[in-house]
């Protein structure tokens, strides 16, 4: 559970052979903390990450196996996807995720039973910087620096994930340094969710 004077960086979509190890040597020097809801299969072909994203003291929930609306999707898919997603990251990555942040925020009817049957807790966000759009560093502060409150949670990606508009994940790790400066300022601890 996070601390009352906290906010949670979360980052879908990962892990980046790039982007990835940039922004953990920034969360390192800032000492912060995130969690990562990975794509199953990028987090098999890049196990050297999920290690150290584990390592360094972040946590590690479920994006998805296959990045798809559940809206868009019947049940059945849902539990296959969930479950070859469950097993590769236990299996390649050892890991054991009780958070699941569904593709774009997106809940079909049946989501939270499948999360039950799994044994995951649903995870949104208070606070979306909108990445992927390709705005600047500030532009994307200035556009939530009001949210940036105790116990909110900050969406942003830590790859170019599907329908983003940019070319590289370096204007979120200019929006972490600016959100790191104002949670200093405003005594915030950056922590990852639990």
């Amino acid at each position: 559970m996070r601390r009352a004077r906290s906010l949670a960086l979360t980052f879908d979509d990962g892990p980046d052979p790039v982007w990835t190890p940039r922004l953990l040597d920034l969360l390192a020097r800032l000492d912060a903390r995130a969690t990562f809801f990975v794509v199953a299969p990028r987090a098999v072909a890049h196990p050297d990450l999920v290690a150290r994203i584990i390592a360094e003291g972040h946590s590690i929930g479920l994006h998805c196996g296959e990045h798809v609306r559940h809206a868009a999707r019947e049940i059945g898919w849902c539990r296959e996807d969930t479950s070859r997603a469950l097993v590769q990251l236990k299996h390649a990555a050892g890991v054991v995720p009780k958070l699941w942040r569904t593709p774009w925020g997106d809940r079909a009817p049946w989501t939270r039973r499948v999360a039950d049957e799994y044994g995951l807790r649903l995870t949104g966000w208070s606070v979306d910087t909108h990445d992927w759009r390709g705005d600047n560093a500030f532009q994307m502060f200035r556009a939530v620096a009001d949210e940036l409150e105790p116990g909110a949670v900050v969406l942003a990606h830590d790859v170019v994930g599907p329908g983003a508009r940019r070319a590289d994940a370096r204007e979120t790790l200019g929006f972490v340094e600016l959100t790191a400066a104002r949670a200093a300022r405003e005594d915030l601890r950056l922590e990852g969710l639990r």
